[in-house]
């Protein structure tokens, strides 16, 4: 089966529209989303109606911290998250609401497990910035493959049955095989809010049979997104930030 894996969408109806265009001529069969549908973006109604359908499809969802702080207030968000949040609240309807109150902060299948932040405590939404973060991710599963988001930036983590860590960038469009000798944690950049200094959005496509996945890029209409924050009052940071992927 090919999976197509989204993190972080944050809301921007341009990106993730782009990006399920593209993984759909991909042949993805099946859509994972790892969390953050809203937060920073000017279409939070769009993005939750997006994703509540496919999850009715067969999607599996996990819950970010921008989702939960939508019904648990966040003391560590800053200033501008924090006010696109409290401007996303309003906006929602009670369905939307309680979908995401009742999002799973993981969701296990087969050999893979799906979170928004880290493995070890999710709730506690670590962003993994180093291979050290990665292994205590890896540690705290059985599973071959861990999948997250969380820090809008790519990586690929392995672990050995040594326990030795690798880690590097993967390169769009080039797949790479998850070998069985070793267990890993893929984490993939952002949809609607990249942070790597490439605007395009990102997400990952995992081929179950032979292992293998391969992140994307997705050039889509940042100025259209950006706009659509401007034109709704929210912090215009939050739009001029997607044009650099910063």
């Amino acid at each position: 089966m090919r999976l197509a894996i989204f993190a972080d969408i944050h809301a921007n109806r341009q990106a993730f529209s782009a990006c399920l265009d593209f993984a759909r001529a991909r042949g993805a069969e099946r859509i994972v989303c790892l969390g953050d549908v809203v937060g920073y973006g000017a279409d939070p109604e769009w993005a939750l109606d997006t994703v509540m359908g496919l999850v009715d499809d067969g999607a599996i969802a996990v819950i970010g911290n921008h989702d939960q702080a939508i019904s648990t207030p966040s003391e560590t968000m800053n200033a501008e998250a924090q006010a696109a949040i409290e401007w996303t609240r309003g906006r929602l309807s009670a369905p939307q609401r309680r979908f995401l109150a009742e999002l799973p902060l993981t969701r296990q299948e087969d050999d893979r497990l799906y979170v928004h932040a880290e493995a070890s405590h999710p709730a506690r939404w670590h962003y993994v910035r180093s291979s050290t973060d990665a292994a205590r991710s890896i540690e705290a599963t059985e599973v071959h493959v861990t999948f997250c988001g969380h820090i809008h930036r790519p990586a690929l983590y392995s672990m050995s049955s040594a326990a030795k860590m690798t880690s590097f960038v993967p390169t769009s469009d080039v797949p790479v095989q998850l070998l069985g000798g070793r267990r890993w944690l893929a984490v993939l950049g952002s949809v609607g809010q990249p942070r790597d200094g490439d605007p395009a959005a990102a997400f990952a496509m995992l081929d179950t049979s032979s292992r293998e996945i391969t992140y994307c890029r997705v050039p889509y209409d940042v100025e259209a997104a950006a706009d659509r924050i401007r034109a709704n009052g929210l912090p215009r940071w939050l739009a001029d930030r997607l044009l650099v992927g910063r």
